[in-house]
Parts: structure tokens; sequence; C-alpha cells
């Protein structure tokens, strides 16, 4: 079965056409990062504008890569939420008005799903049920539990901001360039350790949430002092972030006894992360770094596994959409 999968949540564009939820013939993927990077982050208003010019040109690319024609898909799956409402709308429009003239199955993929079903793509050791899901990124932190196909429960989840957003601003209160992860991680990696101690928060809460506003504003202090350098900070504040994560995916997965684990989210790329969890964990299925932001391929392997087709006329862009509470 081929599904052509389509992601639009946030800044990306992207398509994919996934074969029988794992084997991805193609997938392409613009982003707007270069004409946000001025910003210092994400306009919503600039991303749209971008996706209404590429959504069209990037599915072309996508069928062609694979080889296929768009009457030789089986079913389209598209992001509908969470997400940023502009964005979500392209691309769930453009979906619904694709099977509408093409009579193609269609149906509505939650985004944060979606990332637990990019450990899937293109391995040879794929997850094994049940597993816990550490998702990261630019909007979301969030630990899962997934039991079962479509059994997906969030067990905790960021109070303020996500672990990206948290990267993101503390890179530019360092003044490095956005996006910050990757720049934080790289300053990192010049130094081996500081003396300088940086709050691990909520790691000892008792629950598995998180909130990472407030180290940004100890950061800010840190600074101001000049005692440390960038890279002391950028090091420092990659192990608190990391730290506390790892504690409380480990926390998670004990109380609930899952042992499996799997990494998915852009923040999943970092490398300092990946190291802690696997040192931590024996059983882990990480997601590969290409599927790690947002991306078509997740959506359609999520599809695949879990397909349930509905009216087009049915699947409404939502960009509050969430996940629901495990019982606590």
């Amino acid at each position: 079965m081929k599904i052509l999968g389509i992601e639009t949540s946030c800044d990306e564009t992207s398509a994919s056409v996934v074969e029988n939820g794992v084997r991805v013939l193609s997938m392409t993927t613009l982003s707007s990062l270069k004409r946000q990077i001025k910003w210092g982050g994400i306009v919503p208003e600039v991303a749209a504008r971008e996706q209404v010019e590429a959504i069209m040109p990037v599915i072309e690319i996508c069928l062609e890569e694979a080889k296929t024609t768009i009457e030789n898909i089986d079913g389209i799956a598209v992001t509908r939420g969470p997400g940023l409402l502009g964005s979500l709308l392209i691309g769930v429009e453009t979906a619904k008005t694709i099977a509408m003239i093409k009579n193609i199955p269609i149906m509505g993929v939650d985004h944060m799903k979606g990332h637990t079903y990019a450990a899937f793509l293109e391995t040879k050791n794929p997850p094994i049920f049940p597993f816990m899901a550490l998702l990261v990124s630019g909007g979301h932190t969030q630990i899962v539990s997934c039991k079962g196909h479509d059994d997906i429960k969030i067990i905790g989840e960021t109070r303020d901001d996500s672990i990206g957003e948290a990267f993101d601003k503390t890179a530019r209160l360092l003044g490095l360039p956005y996006p910050g992860g990757p720049e934080i991680s790289k300053l990192a990696k010049t130094v081996s350790k500081t003396k300088l101690r940086l709050t691990r928060p909520m790691i000892n809460s008792g629950d598995f949430d998180f909130s990472f506003s407030g180290i940004k504003t100890q950061v800010a202090k840190v600074i101001s002092e000049n005692i440390y350098s960038k890279a002391e900070i950028a090091y420092e504040f990659q192990e608190s972030v990391t730290d506390v994560v790892v504690a409380k995916l480990l926390r998670a997965s004990e109380k609930y006894q899952i042992k499996n684990i799997v990494t998915g989210g852009g923040v999943a790329a970092n490398e300092r992360l990946r190291e802690k969890v696997k040192t931590t964990f024996s059983s882990v299925f990480e997601t590969p770094p290409i599927y790690c932001t947002d991306n078509g391929a997740m959506i359609a392997a999520y599809a695949f596994f879990n397909w349930k087709p509905v009216p087009y006329l049915d699947i409404k862009a939502d960009p509050s959409l969430n996940l629901e509470y495990e019982l606590r």
C-alpha cells in the first residue's frame, strides 16, 4: 500500500510516498527556515505564505522521485494538528482537494502520533510494543506511552516552554543564530567540563511534567555576571535539560514497567541526548535523524498502521489537537 503523507504543521512543507508504512520511496521537504532566521523564530504568516507557493511543487516532485503518479497512490494522510492554523489549513485543504478530485481515500493524522511512528521508517529494528516515547521538539516536550497501534497517551508534558524553545531562546541570549539547538550543541562540544551548575528544573517533582521557562532566566543572570564563557554556559545548559528529560523518562519507564524506548522530534537528533538515552536504557529504538524533524513520511507511516479513512469533508485543521492523558 502506497500512502502519500503531507505535513505542514509549522514552517516545513513536506510530502512523502511510503510503502507499507516502512519503506520511504521519496520524501521532499521545503523549509522557510532561511527566511525566518532574521526574525529569530517562526513567523506564522511568513511560513504560511511560503507553503501556499510550495505545496503543489513539493507534492509533484515527491511523486516524480517515487516514480509514480497520483493515480497509483492508495491513500492520502495529512497532518490535521497540532500546529500553526494557517500552515495546517494549507496542507489539509490541498490534501482534501486532491482526494476529492482523484477519489482517493484520505485520513487526518495527529502530528505527535506521527512522531511516534517515525522510528518505524527504513529500519531493520522497528519499535516493539509497548514502548515509551520521548517526543522533543520546538513545539512539544512529551513522554507518551504506546501500548499498541493507536493506543497512545500522554504521561507527562511541559507546563510552559518546550525543550526546543528553551534551546532557541538560550541561544539567542548567547548571541547564537537561529535555530539554536544545533548551535548550542556545536558550541558545547568545545568544552568537556565546567564549574558552572545550572538548576535541573522539576527533576525531583515526583511527576513526569517539565518546565523550561525558568532556566532561561538563570542563564541570563549567569551571562550578566560575565564569569563563564559562552561555551561553558552552552555545555551546562545542554547537560541540565537533557539530564531532566532522561531522568523523567526513566521514572516513567519504571512506574509503567515499559522498558522499550523510542525517541522522536527535532531535538531527538541532539547527540548528547541520544548518548544519554542509550546509556540509560538497554532497549532503545532511535528515529533516524532525517525523520526526527517534521516530515510527510512519519505521517504516512502512522496512517498505514492505523488506516481509518474518512469522508474528506470530515477532516478539519485543529491547531490545539492533543493526545489523551494516561490516568496517573
